[in-house]
């Protein structure tokens, strides 16, 4: 089979899976059984694309032409590997973790919540496998529409409110800027494909550049860049599995790719250097970092810090474009796997907190680590990821993108990540050290009856949802280790036209 059928194949499975899921409303248990066989067959799909970009495969393919000069297109590249190899990897341990979280949490249209959690990983996967930007346009507008109902899913007037906050933000700013910004390059460049080097170069000036760069920073609204970031915190009425899938899998990762790949593959590194068009772009990014983390400290309700700290952590992605050198990029690149696995198990562990206790903010949760150790210590884990300590694989992205800070002679911006590292310390390692070394709060003041210790005291969440935080948290220290493979993997990201070739 030819990559090009398993790209078709892997946005086709769970597309598949979706329509098969709204189908089984009527049988539980074979519903979730093909949620989670969808997701599996999905991964293995992606897994062969990613061996085949191991070995040195290359693919850009037209699936059809709307008109001259505009196609629905898709490639294979490094960078579109790392982001279809998240989503699709952290969907099977999203989808177990639904299947223990829902019904423990007495949700109710489950059967919906599967069928557009599939469909969100199917326009994923079309973002990232996409061969130019009208093609990842169409996925990228399709991710925010289906991820709609998932906002809304309680269907109270909270929830509405969140989720009409959602999509007037993500359509507004991509209709408004994003699509103008398309459209501009078009009039530019004749092209939309994604190519190496990119396809500016000669086509605008230096000042049009920043312009045209501010145009797509702000029209990808699901990078969160402040001031166009209030749709994250809007979102966290919704379940704390769509949470993970908004912070983690899908949402916030396809955001950050988008900028990524349109500053290496449309504007182009070395022109982003050299004009220093993105000069701005650094700024703002450093701003949403520092600001983000310090409302983070504010926010006593733990998925609203958590989402005050995706913000924060996204624009590290930013901030690695606007560096504008290879370092900056790999560094960049690398935060959306590091971030993704550590924040994925921060959101499942608040889930699973909620399940257990009904509990939400943090002052709640003294000494809860004596009675939820697993949950609590994967909190920690993932916190020291985000934080960047070793040995978590949030280290060597926050490392890379030092390097690069150092190599462009922008010392203010390694000031800025060291400040960030202190901030993540102050508003994520409090719940762990509340729930392990503060003593247990009593429903009763008056209660002074002796509390369970050892196997006794355990009152974890149902293993379903305990299992799969588990899971990533390990996956936090297993990627410190293999972090050289994916350097190594990144460093074939193609930032330089091929020799020869004048972008």
């Amino acid at each position: 089979m030819t990559p090009a059928y398993v790209i078709l194949l892997a946005i086709l499975a769970p597309l598949i899976t979706a329509f098969v899921v709204s189908r089984a409303d009527a049988f539980t248990d074979v519903r979730d059984g093909i949620s989670i066989l969808g997701s599996l067959v999905t991964f293995g799909l992606v897994l062969t694309l990613l061996f085949a970009v191991i070995g040195g495969a290359a693919l850009t393919f037209t699936a059809f032409e709307i008109m001259p000069g505009l196609t629905m297109s898709f490639a294979l590249e490094p960078l579109g590997m790392l982001f279809a190899t998240v989503a699709s990897g952290l969907w099977i341990v999203t989808a177990a973790y639904s299947m223990g979280y829902m019904p423990a949490a007495e949700e109710k249209h489950q059967t919906r919540f599967y069928t557009c959690f599939a469909l969100a990983i199917a326009a994923a996967l079309g973002i990232a496998f996409a061969g130019n930007l009208f093609t990842l346009f169409i996925f990228y507008e399709m991710l925010t529409v289906v991820t709609y109902p998932l906002v809304a899913h309680k269907e109270t007037p909270e929830a509405r409110a969140g989720a009409r906050t959602y999509i007037s933000i993500l359509l507004g700013t991509s209709i408004a800027f994003f699509l103008t910004a398309i459209i501009w390059t078009w009039s530019l460049t004749g092209t939309l494909e994604f190519t190496p080097g990119g396809i500016l170069a000669g086509h605008i000036s230096p000042v049009f550049t920043a312009i045209l760069l501010a145009f797509f920073a702000f029209g990808i609204g699901k990078a969160a860049l402040m001031p166009f970031h209030r749709w994250l915190p809007a979102a966290m009425v919704a379940p704390t599995p769509v949470s993970a899938l908004l912070h983690a899998v899908a949402v916030v990762k396809a955001g950050v790719f988008t900028l990524l790949k349109v500053g290496i593959y449309i504007f182009g590194i070395g022109l982003l250097s050299r004009t220093g068009a993105s000069q701005w772009l650094m700024w703002l990014a450093a701003a949403t970092i520092l600001i983000a983390s310090v409302v983070a400290m504010t926010q006593d309700n733990l998925k609203a810090r958590l989402a005050y700290s995706t913000i924060s952590q996204l624009a590290y992605v930013t901030l690695g474009l606007a560096l504008a050198n290879q370092l900056g990029v790999i560094g960049g690149a690398l935060q959306i796997a590091t971030h993704a696995l550590g924040k994925v198990t921060l959101f499942m562990c608040a889930g699973a907190i909620y399940v257990a206790t009904h509990k939400t903010r943090v002052s709640e949760m003294d000494g809860l680590g004596r009675t939820m150790p697993f949950t609590f210590a994967a909190y920690a884990i993932a916190a020291c990821s985000i934080i960047g300590l070793p040995p978590m694989g949030g280290a060597w992205s926050k490392w890379y993108l030092l390097m690069a800070s150092a190599d462009a002679g922008h010392q203010s911006m390694m000031i800025v990540l060291m400040a960030s590292s202190l901030l993540n310390v102050a508003y994520l390692l409090p719940l762990a050290a509340r729930g392990f070394f503060f003593a247990p709060q009593r429903q009763r003041a008056y209660d002074t009856e002796s509390l369970p210790t050892g196997f006794a005291a355990i009152r974890e969440a149902p293993l379903l949802c305990v299992a799969p935080l588990c899971v990533t948290a390990l996956g936090c220290i297993v990627l410190f280790f293999a972090s050289g493979a994916v350097y190594d993997f990144l460093l074939t990201i193609p930032l330089l036209a091929p020799e020869g070739v004048t972008p």
